[in-house]
């Protein structure tokens, strides 16, 4: 039955973690993700109340989600959405295309055309300079490529690279000018943040597959593999694909990246990124405890993903307490979420537009895992 635009299904929780599935047995979305509502429960109010607050919040204050997509088991068990958007309009994914990006090098890597240690000069000309050429594919993958770059949105317009890059003096070809900016430290020594290296990436992913194939090679290589039907991808002047920010995708179509990522690169029986490869994305990035790191940053970063692990040596604690260790997610500038969590066996989706940081991450996952933790299957 449904509810206010929820679907449930009568069952119950059992109290129990259930068993991950073997490989041979996952579930894929073919075409459309198979649904099986979960049962209305208090751990579900709550989760849906604070994601989606009533009255919705005026002047963009308070959080505001568009729209919220639960995969357990492979199976679609809770969706909702706030007008105007709906199960088939997508939505800006900002920084979570980022984590294509990613996706787009596992599957690279996997046919043989690049290896994750290669120096992104071989595949990017301008980079091929004293100083820019030990910058390795891995490097930029970590945020860790070495360049000189501020990555400030709204509070610094006037000094933030990535606001140049976007919409001023670097936006006709944004991979170039991202490879202006002087080299700071040594690659792989510092994390920063910088969607710079992820345009580098992409410009550099045209030297990997070729001109010609560039253009299709998104679609080619993991769209069409995963059934994305609703993705669209804007390019720079120069026909870049703007790697950084500028993705569109439905949360359903989002969920299927997360779900790729979940089973170990596999999908439909067929293995298009490595498992090593999952592994690597999804593992702390060896930079970020180079330095001394803040105990209450929760912004972990894996390679063009973020993960729950903190730097052990440093004592740093979760970054999301309140999940399992292993979660992991692609993240995007106002509160665009791919998180998943393969304990649970669970990916979840999560859009809107935070503008004033209201949303808590680590609020939600709880909220997430005491909904979804401890189910068992209704058959």
């Amino acid at each position: 039955m449904t509810r206010g635009g929820i679907r449930y299904l009568c069952g119950a929780f059992m109290g129990v973690v259930f068993s991950l599935p073997v490989q041979g047995e996952a579930i894929y979305p073919d075409p459309q993700w198979e649904l099986a509502p979960v049962a209305a429960s208090p751990e579900v109010s709550a989760l849906l109340g604070y994601s989606f607050p009533q009255p919705r919040g005026v002047e963009r204050e308070g959080i505001r989600t568009d729209g919220l997509v639960v995969i357990q088991r492979g199976k679609l068990v809770l969706e909702r959405y706030e007008a105007p958007y709906d199960a088939s309009k997508p939505h800006l994914t900002w920084s979570v295309s980022k984590s294509f990006i990613n996706a787009l090098y596992g599957v690279a890597e996997e046919r043989g055309l690049v290896d994750r240690s290669d120096p992104l000069a071989r595949y990017y000309r301008p980079l091929q300079q004293e100083g820019y050429a030990r910058i390795r594919v891995e490097d930029a993958l970590h945020w860790a490529s070495g360049l000189d770059w501020a990555e400030t949105y709204e509070a610094s317009p006037l000094t933030s690279s990535v606001v140049a890059m976007l919409y001023t003096l670097g936006r006709d070809d944004m991979a170039a000018w991202a490879a202006s900016h002087p080299v700071r430290t040594g690659p792989g020594k510092r994390h920063n943040y910088s969607s710079g290296d992820t345009n580098l990436l992409s410009a550099a992913l045209r030297g990997i597959v070729g001109e010609q194939a560039y253009r299709e090679f998104p679609w080619q290589a993991l769209f069409e593999p995963l059934g994305m039907k609703s993705v669209s991808w804007e390019q720079d002047a120069s026909g870049t694909y703007v790697g950084s920010s500028y993705l569109y995708a439905t949360p359903r179509d989002m969920a299927r990246l997360g779900y790729l990522f979940l089973r170990k690169g596999r999908w439909q029986g067929v293995q298009l990124l490595s498992e090593g490869w999952v592994t690597f994305s999804t593992t702390l990035a060896p930079a970020y405890g180079n330095e001394p790191v803040a105990v209450d940053d929760d912004s972990h970063p894996g390679a063009h993903w973020w993960v729950n692990a903190g730097v052990e040596s440093q004592q740093q604690p979760l970054a999301w307490p309140g999940a399992p260790a292993d979660t992991y997610a692609a993240w995007g500038h106002w509160g665009q979420y791919i998180f998943v969590i393969p304990s649970l066996d669970l990916v979840v989706v999560r859009t809107g537009d935070d503008r004033d940081r209201s949303f808590d991450r680590n609020r939600f996952l709880s909220l997430v895992v005491a909904a979804f933790g401890g189910q068992e299957e209704v058959q």
